[in-house]
């Protein structure tokens, strides 16, 4: 993307949002930007809400690399800065009509659940009449590591690509991967088609032909949290609807039964089997 330096409809310059664009990607403060640029804080200020009219080039490119940015001079001379970071709640303000801090993950607040005060106190569980403070329009997160996970887990949902694995593999096994760009495996799901009939040893009118079973979704323990587990059983599930298989089973537990359940499995009986071939049998303590 590229801004340039020029006013828009709502009468700011492109080169402010330029700019909070490059601290966002940054993760600096207008404060710590000002320190490492060698403007001060006020210019830089006045520069991103469009009161500085016709700031001085030296002033914006020191700025620009301050950030990480490149600026280029165009023709006319008009300076041009390339590949900012969009802020993604830059049309939002608080209660003093101020804009929330660039570089930081700014979220609205419908309920006492979004806010992290409210949450942490548990107060949300009260009725609204009893709630010992007014909600704020939107909450932010000052943690700088907890936002660096954040945007880290939003990347990697963005490029993650979850495809089928076909050629040799028998014809009655489904196998997904989930992928990095640059081909890593990052999560893998297994499943193969049974015939119900002899899984049961009867048929009766009604029975599906084909199903599907389950055998596994293993994702990588970094990787974990970030909805891939829920992205290739979707896949699965498309894929096998669209070959005429409608019905699936699995054995799960712990968080494998909250994934399926979410994906819309049912639980159909409570107390599976686990079975051992070889190895040390485990102690059970009654």
């Amino acid at each position: 993307m590229t801004e340039a330096d020029r006013t828009g409809d709502a009468g700011e310059t492109d080169l402010g949002r330029a700019l909070r664009a490059l601290r966002r990607r940054a993760d600096l403060s207008q404060r710590e930007l000002a320190e490492k640029s060698g403007v001060p804080q006020p210019t830089l200020a006045r520069i991103e809400s469009g009161r500085a009219v016709d700031p001085r080039f030296r002033t914006v490119e020191r700025l620009v690399r301050a950030a990480g940015g490149e600026l280029a001079v165009g023709v006319p001379a008009t300076p041009v800065i390339t590949d900012p970071t969009p802020v993604p709640h830059d049309d939002m303000r608080d209660d003093a009509g101020r804009r929330y801090p660039a570089h930081l993950d700014v979220w609205p607040v419908y309920e006492p659940r979004d806010w992290p005060g409210a949450w942490w106190a548990e107060w949300y569980r009260l009725p609204p009449e009893r709630y010992p403070l007014p909600l704020p329009p939107a909450a932010y997160e000052l943690n700088r590591r907890y936002r660096d996970n954040r945007r880290w887990g939003a990347e990697v949902r963005r490029a993650v690509r979850v495809r089928r694995l076909v050629g040799d593999l028998p014809a009655a096994c489904w196998r997904y991967v989930a992928e990095l760009p640059d081909g890593q495996s990052v999560g893998e799901l297994r499943a193969h088609e049974r015939s119900p009939h002899l899984e049961r040893g009867e048929w009766h009118p009604g029975m599906a032909e084909r199903e599907m079973v389950l055998d596994g979704v293993l994702v990588d323990p970094r990787y974990r949290r970030l909805g891939l587990g829920r992205r290739l059983v979707t896949a699965l599930l498309t894929d096998m609807r669209a070959a005429g298989v409608e019905d699936a089973a699995a054995l799960a537990e712990d968080a494998g039964i909250d994934l399926l359940l979410a994906c819309g499995f049912e639980i159909e009986a409570r107390r599976p089997a686990a079975l051992r071939l070889g190895g040390t049998r485990r102690q059970s303590y009654g």
